[in-house]
């Protein structure tokens, strides 16, 4: 079952920066779907494409069409406060809020008016288990989010977007600036909530993508130029450039 169906999707920026041409995905629903390519290639805009994040930058062009669960999400009659619960992102940078461990993760729900402290209390506990991150910090929910480790951090990050009840997330080369050790806590909860969400992620490495990836998309100047299953992405390609990225001759 396709989540997410993009249909001749492009857009460019007023200062020429990155952008994308005739984008044309479908992502299934529970799986994760990687996008890799070189720098520049589009693979950021893409990501913030889907729950509009590109409205706070200088668009200049926006055309076709990008469908969550059958609604096109680039009608100006969209609700972006509930997509952006709908398809959460966490980006490069862990960005924790300057509020308790406990505060970060309900803070979007004190927004939306939950008050009930049994409800919150839950929730901080779920997201965390989902994270990976609560048997490390179970008895510190009262301490600033920035006492505790950059990995620790993104993981909280990741539980925050979770405690919205999200359907999608998105990923923005999540394990950039983290160590293996954190990294691979990451993944395994990755792996993990595919389960129960769609995850489409611009992951740190290639060999990030092929550890996890169900679904990959091969991004270069703009334009999608493979999309296949991660399997055959990495052992047998169709189109040369993917061969050459994938073996590491350019990007």
């Amino acid at each position: 079952m396709n989540k997410i169906v993009v249909e001749n999707f492009s857009l460019t920026y007023s200062d020429g920066t990155e952008s994308l041409q005739n984008i044309n995905l479908k992502i299934k629903a529970n799986a994760i779907t990687a996008l890799i390519g070189p720098a520049g290639g589009g693979k950021s805009t893409f990501l913030r494409a889907m729950n509009r994040l590109n409205d706070l930058a200088d668009v200049a062009t926006l055309a076709g069409h990008l469908f969550i669960d059958g609604q096109d999400v680039l009608d100006p009659k969209v609700n972006i406060i509930q997509l952006r619960r709908t398809a959460g992102i966490v980006f490069a940078r862990p960005m924790p809020l300057p509020l308790t461990i406990y505060e970060n993760i309900v803070f979007g729900l004190r927004v939306a008016g939950e008050r009930r402290k049994e409800v919150l209390d839950e929730t901080v506990e779920q997201a965390l288990r989902q994270a990976q991150l609560w048997d490390e910090v179970y008895d510190r929910l009262n301490d600033s989010a920035f006492a505790i480790s950059g990995g620790q951090q993104q993981r909280l990050c990741i539980a925050r977007v979770l405690a919205l009840h999200p359907e999608i997330i998105l990923l923005d080369e999540p394990t950039s600036a983290l160590d293996p050790i954190s990294t691979a806590k990451i993944e395994t909860s990755l792996l993990e909530l595919k389960e129960n969400y769609t995850i489409v992620i611009a992951p740190h490495s290639i060999q990030q993508a092929a550890r996890i990836a169900d679904d990959v998309a091969f991004f270069l100047q703009g334009e999608v130029v493979e999309f296949a299953p991660g399997e055959k992405i990495f052992t047998r390609p169709e189109d040369k450039r993917t061969q050459d990225y994938v073996q590491g001759r350019f990007g």
